[in-house]
């Protein structure tokens, strides 16, 4: 029976960046994955590009990860994003800046980023097992029992990083969370988040529609970014992103144009008094979304009574989506709930009830917008979770 330091199971960025700080610590260290590669559902992050993190300030960050993130100030204060992008620069990775901070391999491939961090593993002189699927974990006399259908290994440390339950496809099962059960630790409610909308909408009319930094609203939740119209509902980031804040059942807002506040409408609209209310809109948005606006009211601007233009502007500035549900746990990208923070210590992401037991990235009740904060709180926990403490 194979005896190490630490094994880390499951083979995502938390898991590689576990086994990485684990193995630059001079720990006998293994990291085991069920799938024949490391990296699945990192290959796909970003259109494939993987967007690895992102360029904001903590208070930046920490209002990305709407689930939690505040739990993560003591692992952002040992390693952080801007730690991040050194890592990758020190070990080859050149990353550029885009739109709302995001930073992506100047490769534009996922696989510089899977291939940076499964070569620092090798180079520290970690070990990796691929097809390597665990079924059950115990303790006894201090020192864990790792077993596949045919195989028994024991460690000192346990690092868990299996992901939430969203894209099972991947390997996220939600087998993590059961290892949290067996030991007794207390395991949040899950549910999708960073999920497409299922809107009661006209969505025939809409689908295929993007819009360039729109504002969606939810009571106090406002989010201002990219949408899309599909012929469910609605996704893009601004969709994913207040998906965290509703289940179905509510009404949410689009402010299509919030860059112009009502006042400067109504200036335009007068300014364009002569011209057709769709030919007016195209200026200012694309040709089907104008057409969809324009679709109640009168052909001509000047046409408009006094109470249709007030309505136009509510269409404008502050129209309402009924919201349906969300798409499913298994077509989402980010898993809400998880292993519950009150049972890990935030400095070490170590279990305060089971020594040597850590839990990191999405198997925790910690979730996170799309733009790098996921990814963000997966490498950097991973560093911690890795490291030794003295």
């Amino acid at each position: 029976m194979t005896h190490y330091d630490t094994i880390v199971i499951g083979g995502g960025p938390a898991g590689m960046m576990a086994a990485i700080a684990s193995s630059y610590y001079g720990q006998k260290t293994l990291l085991v994955d069920k799938n024949r590669k490391l990296g699945k559902k990192l290959s796909g992050t970003g259109g494939g590009r993987c967007n690895v993190t992102n360029n904001g300030t903590l208070e930046d960050l920490i209002a990305g990860i709407p689930g939690n993130g505040r739990f993560l100030y003591s692992v952002f204060s040992q390693f952080d994003n801007h730690d991040l992008i050194r890592f990758f620069e020190d070990n080859g990775v050149k990353l550029k800046e885009e739109d709302h901070g995001r930073m992506f391999p100047v490769t534009d491939k996922s696989k510089t980023i899977i291939d940076c961090l499964v070569g620092k593993i090798a180079e520290l002189g970690g070990q990796v097992r691929t097809q390597f699927e665990v079924v059950s974990v115990k303790k006894s006399d201090g020192t864990f029992q790792v077993k596949s259908a045919d195989e028994q290994l024991t460690c000192d440390r346990l690092i868990v990083a299996t992901g939430g339950k969203s894209y099972p496809s991947t390997g996220s099962t939600g087998f993590g969370h059961d290892i949290a059960r067996h030991f007794k630790l207390a395991v949040t409610a899950l549910e999708a988040a960073e999920s497409p909308l299922l809107t009661d909408f006209p969505h025939k009319a809409l689908q295929g529609i993007s819009l360039d930094e729109v504002t969606l609203s939810y009571g106090k939740h406002v989010i201002t970014h990219d949408l899309l119209f599909t012929h469910f509902g609605l996704s893009g980031p601004a969709a994913l992103r207040l998906s965290s804040f509703v289940k179905g059942g509510e009404t949410i807002y689009l402010d299509v144009l919030p860059d112009h506040s009502r006042a400067e409408l109504e200036v335009y609209l007068e300014r364009e008094r002569e011209k057709s209310l769709k030919n007016a809109l195209k200026s200012l948005l694309p040709e089907r979304m104008a057409d969809f606006i324009a679709q109640p009211f009168p052909e001509k601007v000047k046409q408009l009574t006094h109470k249709e233009r007030e309505e136009l502007l509510n269409r404008l500035k502050h129209l309402p989506i009924p919201v349906t549900g969300k798409m499913s746990l298994a077509k989402s990208f980010v898993t809400k709930g998880g292993v519950d923070l009150q049972e890990i210590n935030p400095k070490t992401l170590e279990s305060k009830q089971v020594p040597g037991l850590h839990f990191v990235g999405e198997v925790l009740d910690i979730n996170a917008h799309t733009g790098g904060f996921n990814i963000t709180a997966a490498l950097c926990g991973g560093w911690v979770a890795g490291s030794l403490h003295f």
